[in-house]
C-alpha cells in the first residue's frame, strides 16, 4: 500500500504526493477518463457551466480544498482543471441520466462494542486505482483535530473514501447515483474538511446542515464517545440519522429523498446495493462487533446466508472491493488490507497523533 505523510499548508500538502506513483498511471485513472468523457459528450457547455458554479461555490466555502488539489496537480505535470472535472465525473453522469455505477462501498459505523465505536467499509471501485490506491497521513495549519489518517487515490484528494482524525472522529462514504444535483459541497470535498475541523459527531452534522450539497452519496460516521450518524446527501438536503448501528450501501433509504436514485439498469453495483442493504439489516443488530467480525463481515460472499459484500469485479472498469477498512475511535487507528479482504492481507496503521 502507497503511504504518503504530508505536514503543512494544503498546497503542500497536495504536492507531496509528487513521486509517489508514476505519473501515466495517475494520468490513465483521472484526467485520461476526463478526456473520454469530453469524446463522449458528457462534458458539454452545461457541464463546463455547472463545473464553474462548483469552482465558485468551494473557493468560497472551501479554499484548502482547492488549494490541496492544486498541489496534487502540480505534483504530477496534470491540469488543475481536469482533476476537478474528474472528481465531478459520477455528477456529470448523473446528469446525463446515468451510467454503469463504478463505485460501490458498504459501509457501517458501530457505537458501542468491546473495542469501543468502529467505523468499516469495502471500497469498491474500477480496478484503474488499484495502482494509485493510498493511505496519506496528514497535518496542517488548517487542519484543527490533529493528525488525519485517511484512504484514498493519489491525483485526488486526501480522504477521497474514509478517514479518522486524531480527536477520534471516523467517517467513511458510499456512491449513490441520482437523478436531482445542485450546486453545493461535492462529498469528495467534504470528506476532509469534515475530518479537519470536526472533533465530533455532533460538530460534523452541524457542518452538514450548514450549507446546500450537490447530492449524490452518504455518509457514515462516529466519534469517540460513542456517537453515531449516517447521512444521506440529498440536493433537497441532508437527510440524517442518529444513534446506534448505522450502515450505508449505494442506495437512500429515507423516505423524503429514496426516489432520487437512479435504476440500476442492469448495473452489478447498483443492482446489489439493495441486498447487501439488508444484509447488513438482518446480521448487524443484536450483537458486539469486534475488529475481527468486521474484517470477516466484509468478507462475505453470495450465498445461501450471505451477499456481496466482497465484490469481485472483471477488468479496468469493473468494479471490485480494491480495500476494506477499520477505523477504531478509541485508538485513532485504522486498519487495511489492500484488494479484496477475503484474501487476509491486512495490517494496522500507527495510530493518528
Amino acid at each position: 500500500m502507497i503511504e504518503v505523510t504530508a505536514i503543512g499548508t494544503a498546497y503542500e500538502r497536495g504536492r507531496a504526493q509528487q513521486g509517489a506513483a508514476p505519473v501515466d498511471t495517475v494520468r490513465r485513472a483521472t484526467v485520461a477518463r476526463v478526456d473520454g468523457a469530453r469524446a463522449d459528450g458528457l462534458i458539454d457547455a452545461a457541464a463546463e457551466a455547472y463545473l464553474a458554479q462548483q469552482r465558485s461555490f468551494h473557493a468560497a466555502h472551501d479554499p484548502e480544498g482547492l488549494e490541496e488539489l492544486r498541489g496534487v496537480a502540480d505534483a504530477f505535470g496534470l491540469p488543475e482543471a481536469d482533476l476537478f472535472a474528474h472528481l465531478h465525473l459520477g455528477t456529470l453522469r448523473d446528469m446525463k441520466g446515468g451510467t454503469a455505477l463504478i463505485e460501490g462501498c458498504s459501509a457501517v459505523a458501530v457505537g458501542q462494542g468491546p473495542e469501543g465505536p468502529l467505523v468499516f467499509k469495502n471500497r469498491d471501485f474500477s480496478g484503474l486505482h488499484l495502482g494509485i490506491q493510498c493511505v496519506l497521513r496528514h497535518a496542517g495549519p488548517d487542519i484543527a483535530t490533529g493528525q488525519v489518517l485517511s484512504l484514498g487515490s493519489l491525483g485526488s484528494l486526501s480522504a477521497w473514501s474514509s478517514g479518522i482524525n486524531a480527536a477520534g472522529l471516523a467517517v467513511a462514504d458510499t456512491q449513490v447515483a441520482v437523478n436531482r444535483h445542485r450546486v453545493g459541497w461535492l462529498r469528495y470535498f467534504l470528506l476532509p474538511r469534515l475530518l479537519a475541523r470536526a472533533r465530533t459527531v455532533g460538530e460534523a452534522l452541524a457542518m452538514i446542515r450548514s450549507l446546500p450539497h450537490a447530492g449524490g452519496g452518504t455518509l457514515v460516521l462516529a466519534d469517540r464517545s460513542g456517537a453515531t450518524a449516517s447521512v444521506e446527501l440529498s440536493a433537497r438536503g441532508p437527510m440524517i440519522a442518529e444513534g446506534g448501528l448505522q450502515w450505508r450501501t449505494n442506495h437512500y433509504t429515507a423516505a423524503a429523498c429514496r426516489d432520487e436514485t437512479l435504476g440500476a439498469d442492469g448495473d452489478r453495483i447498483a443492482g446489489n446495493s439493495h441486498s447487501r442493504f439488508d444484509h447488513l439489516a438482518r446480521v448487524l443488530p443484536g450483537r458486539d462487533w469486534t475488529r475481527a467480525d468486521a474484517k470477516r463481515l466484509m468478507s462475505t460472499h453470495p450465498g445461501p446466508d450471505g451477499a456481496p459484500i466482497c465484490q469481485h469485479g472483471a477488468g479496468d472498469d469493473g468494479a471490485e472491493t480494491i480495500s476494506s477498512v477499520v477505523y477504531s475511535c478509541r485508538l485513532g487507528e485504522m486498519e487495511i488490507s489492500e484488494g479484496t479482504p477475503c484474501l487476509g492481507r491486512w495490517q494496522a496503521m500507527a495510530p493518528c497523533r
